[in-house]
């Protein structure tokens, strides 16, 4: 029999099995006698005629339990396979095992075509190697192993599709090649057909792992990609099945190349995205059930093996979620708007905040603009803090927290903390709150303006020179803003920020938190107190009291 160009015909393969049993030309089964038993030396004599006698082992002819088959005088079949040291080298096992051969032959000689082996590879030699399944022994030539140079084969585990008996020379043939073309051909006639008459399927599920499920249809093996499970999208395969479960399947592609057939399970179902676009629109309300939470958001399930999304955004008008559970469950049925619908990516998105009252819409029935509210400080921030009010959140700016302009918020707040403020503006537009917490507090300006009035003369520290004038610093954190064409006599160019300088209040502004100070004012005043003493003084003259004045 020819088959695959391997030329079964030109192989001497009896040569071949016979070689590697190393000298099998000489082995033959033989009746001997047991003719001494040396338990010490655990061997026995066998006498195989020509007043020879070989060795056999006595751990091949024990029982189970450990006692000995045979006596002295007992008769026994033994292979002998030549000579060692010029005595018959023996084997009661052999014997055993070539019974099994035997048997073997004599049971599959006439129909052996489809018979397929597993064995254990035991020897190698330059012919071939030797295989054993079941106490047989089967013969696989090189050409027909398709095994590398390379590959290290003797104690690996097979499968080989018998290709020859020869009850005469007691030789079995395999083929791990032969069965490997009679797979593929098979394989191939299964995927040609799955392919072309795009046929439904039931298959078993073989192997699971994170990317999808390997299926067994027919023999073939094919996968089912995790996005071929369900129209839900992406699912974990683990969740809905396990080894051995069987599926409906379609085979949606083959890579011939790569020999990868690639099966669908949602392709065998109708489409359910068809029923949604034709039955839903975007702010449509539905009700879902929670299926899975993540960090990021909360799958739901429409109950027609569609899940929708809703995003961590879309859950409260709180702008702090931190975490979907701490607002739902799975399995918890909840209203939601449908938001977003696309039939092309199979993704609908929805919204659970959009069915719940605005905060901002009810802020603004509840509260005005000059209330004065508690709220709680929710977070700080480089140029400021916000605040909780009733569901809201309001900027606290860093110049309303406190009349001194240096304060900032994360070095005089703390997130948590309850606080009293102004609400300064409400941006209905925007929607977004002003707050004011400086306004309950008294104005330094305020608490100056008491103490003293415009033209009272006060000192101060220069703070900074701008090109418009100079701020000075006076008690309690005031500052003042002395211009330009208010510094005469003194010389702008000559003033340094820290020096001390004497001036007169020219106007103090409490609404809008201003005081100018005027050093030409002041010399003014001076001039005037000056003339006013002259005139209350009879004792000296005009020129005598200037006189002492300006020395």
């Amino acid at each position: 029999m020819a088959f695959d160009n391997e030329l079964l015909d030109e192989e001497n393969f009896a040569a071949m099995f016979a070689e590697s049993e190393k000298k099998q030309e000489t082995s033959r089964i033989v009746e001997g006698e047991i003719v001494e038993i040396q338990e010490d030396e655990n061997r026995a004599l066998v006498g195989v005629g020509d007043k020879l006698e070989g060795i056999i082992n006595l751990d091949e002819i024990r029982n189970e339990d450990g006692t000995l088959k045979f006596a002295c005088g007992d008769k026994i079949k033994v292979m002998q396979m030549g000579y060692y040291n010029e005595r018959p080298k023996i084997s009661y096992t052999k014997v055993l095992e070539q019974e099994k051969t035997i048997e073997f032959i004599e049971a599959n000689k006439d129909d052996f075509e489809e018979l397929i082996i597993e064995g254990i590879i035991t020897k190698k030699n330059r012919g071939g190697y030797v295989v054993e399944a079941d106490d047989v022994s089967f013969f696989m030539p090189r050409s027909l192993a398709a095994f590398k140079e390379t590959d290290e084969v003797v104690g690996r585990k097979i499968k080989a599709q018998v290709v020859k008996i020869d009850p005469a020379e007691n030789s079995i043939v395999v083929s791990r090649r032969k069965l490997f073309n009679e797979e593929r051909k098979k394989k191939k006639e299964i995927i040609d057909q799955l392919m072309a008459e795009d046929v439904v399927v039931e298959g078993t599920i073989k192997k699971i792992t994170s990317y999808g499920m390997f299926v067994d249809v027919g023999g073939v093996d094919g996968l089912v990609h995790y996005n071929e499970i369900s129209y839900k999208g992406p699912v974990n395969p683990s969740k809905l099945y396990k080894d051995g479960d069987v599926v409906t399947v379609k085979a949606i592609s083959y890579d011939k190349d790569k020999r990868h057939l690639s099966l669908s399970i949602k392709a065998v179902i109708s489409d359910p995205w068809a029923e949604v676009e034709s039955e839903l629109d975007e702010g449509d309300t539905i009700t879902v059930t929670v299926s899975n939470i993540e960090a990021y958001g909360v799958f739901v399930d429409l109950g027609n093996d569609i899940e929708g999304f809703l995003h961590i955004s879309e859950i409260s008008w709180n702008k702090n979620v931190k975490n979907p559970n701490d607002y739902l469950t799975v399995g918890e049925e909840i209203d939601v708007e449908v938001i977003e619908i696309n039939s092309k990516t199979h993704k609908l998105r929805v919204s659970l905040k959009r069915l719940l009252p605005k905060p901002f819409d009810e802020f603004i029935k509840n509260y005005n603009e000059g209330d004065i509210v508690t709220g709680t400080i929710t977070s700080l921030t480089d140029f400021g803090a916000f605040v909780r009010i009733s569901g809201v959140e309001g900027l606290l700016h860093n110049q309303d927290i406190s009349w001194d302009k240096n304060t900032k918020a994360k070095e005089t707040l703390t997130s948590g903390d309850e606080i009293e403020v102004k609400i300064a503006k409400i941006n209905s537009e925007d929607q977004k709150i002003s707050l004011n917490r400086k306004t309950l507090l008294e104005s330094p300006i305020d608490k100056f303006a008491t103490a003293n009035k415009v033209n009272s003369i006060v000192s101060g520290t220069i703070r900074d020179i701008k090109d418009f004038g100079v701020f000075v610093s006076l008690e309690d954190g005031v500052d003042a803003l002395i211009r330009d064409e208010d510094l005469e006599p003194l010389v702008k160019g000559e003033l340094e920020a820290g020096q001390t300088i004497e001036a007169a209040i020219a106007n103090i502004d409490t609404k809008r938190d201003r005081i100018r100070l005027s050093v030409k004012k002041l010399d003014y005043l001076k001039n005037q107190e000056m003339l006013e003493e002259i005139n209350d003084t009879e004792s000296h003259s005009l020129g005598d009291l200037i006189k002492d004045k300006f020395q």
